[in-house]
Formats: C-alpha cells, structure tokens, sequence
C-alpha cells in the first residue's frame, strides 16, 4: 500500500511539474506585446515539438537524446514489486556524408523486493550497449533502416546482475508517413564468457501517432524470449508523450502503462512508465 501511495506523489509531481511549465510558457507567449510576434513564436515552437516528437519515435534519429525512464512494476509471486530506472543515452555520430553511427547505452539501477522471495535488494543491473550503422537518409521506398552490434556487460550488483558477457546482432526497420511511425527493433544475445548461460532474443515491434503540438500515442511489446526455457516475458504499453519547454531545455514527458501477457513463472503481471527524456537537437 505504501509503495502504491509513494507511486501516486511522484506521478502527481511530474504532471504538477509539467503542467506548470506549460502553463508557464503559455503565459508568456500571452504577455508579448506583440500579439502577431507571439503568434509567430508559437508556432515556431510547436512546430519544432512535433519535429522533436518524430525524431524521438525513430530510435536511430539524428537526435542526441537522454531518456530517464523509471519503471514500477508488480507483482512478483504474491507481494513483489521492481523499481527500475533505465538511464539510456542515444548518441547519433556521422561517420561518412551519408552514414551515422547511432549508439544506444541502457544502464539499470534496480531496487526490488520480494522479486525472489524472501529479498530486498538495490543495485545496478546489466548494462546494454547497442551499436547501429544507419544510411542518413531513407531508401526510395522510404525504409529506414539499421544494422550492427549489441553487447551485454556484467556491469550487475551481485545478486541482480547475471556476472556475464554477451554479444550478438541487433538491426532496426521503420517508416514513417505523414503522423504514423512503424516498425520493430531485434536484438538477439549469446553468452561469450562468465556464469550464466544466455541466449535471448529481443523483439520490440512499435506504432506511434502524432498528435499534434508535440504530442504522441504510442504502443509497443517490448519481448523476450529465452531459447534455453523456452519461454516468453511479452508487455504490451501504451504510452502518451509531450515535448516541451522547460526554461530553455526541450525535453519530453512520456507517462505509460502496461500489461504481461505472459512471463516466466513468477513475473510481474503489470508496470507504470514515466519517462523524462532531455532532448539535443542540433542548432
């Protein structure tokens, strides 16, 4: 009950935080003498928001971003819950005139209890470093596309990481048309060295609508399937998104929710997103 409650105040806290930011950048966009200067300004602003929001639903823009993405989920058996926040950079490099190298890191910082029985614990876990070259610009047919390396490094605390190495191939595909972005990212591990025996596969299908004025609807499954169990751990979230202002940093706030279809015995039957994601466009 605590924890739910403790949720509760921060949700409330982002939206309190978020809500007045843009109240804020109303009132003065109000304020200005001039009505017609106004006018111009917002619209430049919105239109650089829905800018913003498209690069964001490509996972391999051109668009240096930092994501905090903080995960509550539960339930573990009968009382576990997990609270995960992923810090994941994403670093565009143009590496020729018409290629980027796009990297991705995804650092855990875990604290759970009763995720096995019986347990507190907090620390980091595994970091995931991804590799992706990428044409700059789309094929003909409008397909952009990525292809390279992802590793996974025994950065764990004891007793949450899996004290492994793992490498193995990742690629990304997707259009998109008019407001709609479409398309998946794979990856797929095999342990190269250390205690664990791993080969995973990651499937991560995504669909994402803008709104308009920043704004996106998103949905997506974030799966994986473990060949050595023989099993699946499926969410689906659905998400909703703003890019905004806050002083001169624009930044996106991503409040989501999602469902297991199915997991391993013993996993988390549903988790609450929120995601502040700091934005770097170029310029």
């Amino acid at each position: 009950m605590r924890n739910k409650v403790l949720l509760c105040r921060i949700v409330a806290a982002y939206l309190l935080v978020n809500g007045g930011q843009v109240l804020a950048d109303e009132q003065s966009e109000t304020d200005t003498p001039s009505a017609k200067s106004g006018t111009v300004v917002a619209t430049h602003i919105a239109s650089n928001a829905d800018e913003l929001a498209k690069k964001l639903s490509n996972p391999i823009s051109s668009l240096i971003s930092v994501p905090l993405q903080y995960n509550f989920s539960r339930t573990y058996g009968d009382d576990g819950y997990k609270n995960l926040l992923n810090v994941q950079p994403v670093i565009p490099i143009s590496i020729s005139k018409d290629w980027n190298l796009i990297s991705r890191t995804i650092l855990p910082i875990i604290q759970q209890s009763d995720v096995e029985p019986n347990n507190n614990q907090f620390g980091f876990g595994d970091t995931t470093q991804s590799f992706w070259f990428s044409p700059k610009k789309p094929t003909a047919s409008g397909l952009i596309w990525g292809v390279g390396a992802v590793g996974l490094l025994p950065t764990g605390t004891d007793g949450i990481g899996a004290n492994t190495w793992a490498f193995g191939p990742t690629i990304v595909m997707l259009k998109q048309t008019g407001p709609w972005t479409y398309g998946v990212l794979a990856n797929q591990l095999w342990n190269t060295g250390g205690q664990a025996d791993i080969s995973s596969m990651f499937i991560q299908p995504f669909l994402a609508k803008g709104l308009g004025k920043g704004r996106t609807l998103s949905l997506n499954s974030e799966s994986t399937y473990n060949w050595k169990s023989n099993k699946w751990t499926m969410p689906f979230n659905l998400a909703y998104s703003k890019v905004t202002r806050w002083g001169k940093q624009m930044v996106s706030n991503q409040y989501g929710f999602g469902l297991y279809a199915t997991t391993p015995s013993g996993g988390p039957d549903w988790q609450l997103r929120y995601t502040l994601t700091l934005l770097f466009p170029k310029g």
